[in-house]
């Protein structure tokens, strides 16, 4: 159910098109599967975000969500060339809804737009749909540990799903998402109730999961590391601790052979080659200084890109590791959770391109919001039955999930530099106007805000049968928790 709700939520939106960062990805998986070439020579046209090396042309992006688009792009490919693809393209042609989302004096919808849209689809489902709405299933197992009840464990998990920025990329062929998933399922398949031992099964996909993570997005390796220590931790017997530096040895041989083909060297060196950025990935370490508190502020309270002015839900974090801290239990998660929030924290804070472009909130940080839930817990769990948590909670999540959709859903494109106060803005005039991002809705000749309501429909009954499912198996739940704890000491 879970999963279910999450993965709706998600695919109703479509990624945005002519965005330069997805564009860069998605130009290498069509090179690679229609002309069998790494350079992007010929689409480079579509992106801002590419790297020029020996005469040609290179996403700068890290390859990890690429290399999963590409067997995708490649089986989508012979439907893309199939007569259903002109009947396809009669039915768009006369969609009223989505022609009034094109930019006028635009070329409109062009048959190669329209093949690559729906290739870009396809590959954001893959690489980020999917994980995202995985990482929510581990969420709320996780969450079980902690021993709160079924009702909070979905308010929580669907807190993180839908009311933080993972929502606004969820189904985006960015790299953050596939990275925040691999590793927070990484950290779930090693958090096992004590006295367990974790089965080689779990230490080769958490070898895997990491390596991943890090070809995927490289701050990524801040946390991958974390959890590399963690899983030694957490071992009876060190020695199997092979198990996963074996298991995350493809991937990380996969980015350098990658490297090696373009570069001529396995290192990640393509935001050096960045032809209109260079400045910027020239200052320091490829962007990055030492903190500074300007960033620090525009990522937290500042109105431009601040995390907790979009998803304040989040400050609850802060009271969580508190309470989680003085209650003794879980002693190990805390350091994982708070080093991999600060790691991620100060690697923002320290680049000098912090806001992140076009963006909605600090997406740098997307990796780090799983293990915010994890105090948000540890909150509910100490003061969630007293009448003014439960109001702040309320206030807040609120708050967070209106703002959220709110700037996620409006424009068909995400906020720009100029927007200094997205909120306002950026979304609210275009909500004024009906200016929804392009969704499942319009599909169906929906315009507008009204392209939501199946949406709408869906969501209400949805999340009206996961509480139902929750109240009547709460007893059942507590009564669980209370014999774990009994059997556990």
């Amino acid at each position: 159910m879970i999963f279910g709700i999450l993965l709706i939520c998600y695919a109703y939106i479509f990624p945005r098109w002519a965005d330069p960062n997805q564009n860069s990805r998605l130009d290498l998986v069509v090179a690679v599967v229609d002309q069998g070439t790494l350079c992007i020579d010929d689409y480079v046209g579509n992106t801002v975000d590419y790297a020029e090396f020996e005469g040609h042309y290179y996403s700068d992006k890290a390859p990890g969500a690429a290399f999963l688009g590409i067997p995708v792009y490649a089986a989508l490919k012979g439907v893309l060339s199939l007569p259903v693809m002109d009947r396809l393209m009669d039915y768009l042609s006369n969609n009223q809804a989505l022609a009034a989302t094109l930019r006028e004096g635009g070329t409109g919808l062009l048959e190669d737009k329209v093949r690559f849209a729906i290739g870009q689809v396809a590959a954001a489902f893959v690489a980020a749909t999917i994980p995202t709405a995985l990482a929510g299933m581990f969420l709320y197992r996780i969450l079980g540990e902690w021993g709160l009840g079924r009702g909070a464990r979905v308010l929580l998990t669907l807190t993180y799903g839908l009311a933080t920025p993972a929502f606004a990329y969820a189904n985006a062929f960015y790299g953050h998402q596939l990275a925040a998933a691999c590793l927070f399922i990484a950290f779930c398949l090693v958090f096992v109730k004590r006295g367990t031992g974790i089965g080689t099964g779990r230490l080769l996909a958490v070898g895997f999961l990491l390596g991943y993570a890090v070809i995927t997005e490289y701050p990524a390796a801040l946390i991958a590391g974390i959890l590399f220590l963690y899983t030694l931790y957490r071992l009876h017997d060190r020695r199997r601790i092979a198990w996963v530096m074996g298991a995350g040895i493809p991937p990380i041989l996969l980015m350098a052979a990658y490297n090696f083909a373009i570069f001529h060297t396995p290192l990640p060196v393509g935001y050096s080659h960045s032809e209109l950025w260079a400045e910027q990935h020239h200052t320091g370490f490829m962007s990055l200084t030492w903190p500074h508190w300007s960033a620090a502020w525009g990522i937290t309270f500042g109105l431009f890109r601040g995390l907790f002015v979009l998803s304040p839900v989040l400050l609850l974090a802060v009271p969580g590791f508190v309470a989680w801290w003085r209650t003794r239990e879980w002693r190990i998660e805390w350091v994982v959770a708070m080093t991999s929030v600060l790691a991620f924290f100060l690697f923002n804070a320290s680049s000098i391109m912090w806001w992140g472009g076009f963006a909605v909130g600090p997406r740098y940080l997307l990796p780090m919001l799983p293990f915010m839930i994890l105090p948000i817990a540890c909150f509910v769990r100490r003061w969630g039955t007293q009448g003014w948590a439960k109001l702040l909670v309320g206030v807040l999540g609120a708050w967070s999930l209106v703002a959220v959709w709110g700037l996620t859903l409006a424009g068909q494109h995400f906020p720009t530099e100029e927007h200094r106060f997205p909120l306002l803005e950026y979304a609210w005039p275009a909500w004024q106007q009906g200016n929804i991002a392009r969704n499942v809705g319009m599909l169906l000749h929906l315009p507008g805000i009204v392209s939501l309501l199946p949406l709408a429909v869906v969501i209400v009954a949805w999340v009206g049968a996961l509480f139902w499912l929750s109240i009547r198996g709460a007893p059942r739940q507590t009564e669980s928790v209370q014999e774990r704890a009994t059997q556990n000491g």
